[in-house]
């Protein structure tokens, strides 16, 4: 395959890392974190952000543009998240393969924080106004060769946040190792490589919500059950922080010193909250369910008091005619779950006789 192929992608990535401060960001530190949002019910019933399941379904090339493939032609997908209060978000995708080039999918992704209340210092109020923000996604996708395949998605983000708005520039790449002889899925992939055009206030150019993230799947052999396991937030290894209410941070009541842990569980907290854990249960085409775990969500937005099922998230997937149905819901606090709902169909089936 001939290098010159690929220089115009090359030259574009070079641009894209050199405007990127490689520090780690995690937080409040970067802007655009909606880029980061789940909204694919068949990963967020999974615990994560994507999953990687190289199976054709549309919906993961928004995180996972090297899963893009020939599969995906004609394909739209839809997808819905209820967030909390009037907050909801979600994206519109569709796919189309040519031939000696790949396969693209446009994504339109959208967030929407409701309608606020313009107030004073002294509760008086002056109207309202809305915060919304937008990502124009076009995802590439081809194979290497029969093990590999590579990816990338293009991104032009807008931002309104009252009289604030800002433009931005970003780009994913992929790589993904698929044997379709054991049913393994490895994908190794580079989130919101950027900057920003412009910013919210002249001269302040912020970050963007980098990630590099890692997934694994199989699917086992005498059994109709896939297993997931993803490796989040890879760029920075701490992603812990203190919490004065946590009862595991114990302080001397003479020195007023924080007590140190052990080695080793300092190591399994770091460890860990990378780690989301999840399972897909297939006994047919037509019907799954799924459940996932994610670690971090738990630790970070449950209550020490009652954790109940903080963290814990499950989902159901219904094939009726033509058009697969996804729904899941994942507990993020005691207050309430998000439900997701993802509608996508193959439009070359409804002209087939």
């Amino acid at each position: 395959m001939s290098v010159k192929r690929f220089q115009p992608f090359i030259v574009l990535l070079f641009i894209l890392f050199a405007g990127h401060q490689s520090e780690a960001q995690i937080g409040g530190n970067s802007v655009y974190k909606f880029l980061n949002l789940t909204s694919s019910s068949r990963a967020a019933a999974m615990g994560g952000s994507f999953v990687a399941v190289n199976d054709g379904d549309i919906t993961q090339a928004l995180f996972n543009p090297s899963l893009i493939n020939t599969q995906m032609d004609n394909n739209l997908a839809l997808s819905f998240v209820d967030y909390f209060t009037d907050i909801n978000y979600g994206f519109a995708s569709y796919g189309k393969s040519f031939n000696k080039i790949g396969t693209y999918v446009g994504t339109i992704q959208y967030l929407n924080y409701g309608q606020f209340t313009y107030a004073d210092e002294t509760g008086q109020t002056f109207g309202n106004f809305t915060a919304n923000e937008l990502a124009a996604n076009l995802g590439w996708g081809r194979a290497l060769d029969s093990l590999f395949t590579i990816g990338a998605n293009f991104k032009f983000i807008y931002s309104n946040l009252e009289d604030y708005k800002s433009y931005g520039l970003a780009v994913d790449v992929a790589g993904t190792y698929y044997n379709p002889k054991n049913r393994l899925t490895a994908s190794l992939i580079f989130r919101n490589i950027g900057t920003q055009l412009k910013p919210y206030r002249s001269g302040n150019t912020e970050n963007l919500p980098f990630e590099i993230n890692f997934g694994l799947s199989q699917r086992l052999q005498y059994l109709p059950f896939r297993y997931s396991i993803l490796l989040t937030n890879l760029q920075k290894w701490d992603l812990t922080y203190f919490d004065a209410n946590d009862p595991d941070n114990k302080i001397d009541p003479i020195t007023s010193e924080i007590q140190q842990k052990s080695d080793f569980s300092e190591f399994a907290q770091k460890a860990m909250r990378h780690v989301v854990i999840g399972g897909e249960f297939v006994p047919s085409k037509a019907f799954s369910v799924r459940f996932g775990y994610n670690y971090q969500r738990r630790q970070e937005l449950g209550s020490y008091n009652k954790m109940a099922m903080v963290g814990f998230s499950w989902g159901i997937g219904l094939k009726i005619s033509k058009f697969q149905i996804d729904y899941s819901r994942a507990t993020y606090h005691l207050n309430g779950s998000p439900n997701y709902i993802t509608i996508r169909t193959n439009l070359s089936d409804f002209s087939k006789r």
